[in-house]
């Protein structure tokens, strides 16, 4: 069962045991408070005899904890650099690069906006170098019931079936016409932290006569792979 994963590993460089100590670690989702030695099975593709190996060496270093019932729990150290890894955290170190790529790749403005109860906030913008571009500032407060990013937001915000999460992320970018005003579209993805957890939306937006569905086409999997990569970058999964 470990040996397509193990031949990964090998075929991507780096130390094969610290790779699948790390997925064990990384076995762990939102809402797990122990696994079974079945589960971490099951969900890293292990054989027992590998994980029962690789425990030991995590619960000396902390990583992990064995419960009485033979359970397996995270462990204090995996608390302490949480810690550390939010006190030195700092969300615009990571967004902005992705914002300024995206206007280098696409010529069109690039935003990253937060949902904050009834609106949404532009949080991080690089504007187009375009003399005719669309005028939004870090700071805007928006409605949420208008434009791609305010779709992106409300749709993530609610959806807790997973069936439904891969439908939507399935159609992505969310495209908006003239709604926020007659003049302006916009296409947006969604971006996650810490597993699932809904962080803002990646937006990319100009004029509507830009806005082409040839040139839409062009900016969409670009966009897509911007969300994926800050995604990835802020912990989040994207599936």
């Amino acid at each position: 069962m470990s040996s397509d994963v193990e031949k990964d590993a090998k075929s991507a460089g780096g130390v094969e045991a610290v790779d699948r100590a790390f997925r064990i670690l990384g076995a762990f989702r939102d809402g797990d408070t122990a696994l079974s030695l079945h589960e971490l099975s099951e969900r890293t593709g292990f054989y027992k005899s590998t994980l029962l190996r690789l425990a030991v060496s995590l619960e000396r270093a902390g990583c992990l904890v064995r419960m009485p019932d033979k359970t397996y729990a995270l462990g204090f150290e995996v608390m302490r650099l949480g810690s550390l890894y939010q006190r030195s955290f700092r969300l615009d170190r990571h967004v902005r690069p992705i914002l300024r790529e995206l206007v280098r790749e696409t010529g069109e403005s690039a935003s990253f906006f937060h949902r904050d109860g009834p609106v949404r906030v532009c949080l991080f913008r690089e504007d187009s170098n375009q003399p005719i571009r669309d005028h939004i500032r870090e700071g805007d407060v928006l409605a949420l019931d208008k434009g791609a990013a305010g779709h992106v937001l409300t749709a993530f915000s609610r959806t807790r079936d997973m069936a439904e999460r891969r439908t939507l992320l399935a159609n992505l970018p969310l495209v908006s016409q003239g709604e926020r005003d007659t003049e302006t579209a916009a296409i947006s993805v969604p971006v996650f932290s810490g597993g699932i957890a809904l962080a803002g939306a990646l937006t990319i937006s100009g004029p509507r006569t830009r806005f082409t569905p040839s040139q839409i086409a062009i900016m969409s999997p670009v966009l897509v792979a911007a969300g994926q990569e800050l995604t990835a970058i802020l912990g989040g999964q994207w599936r």
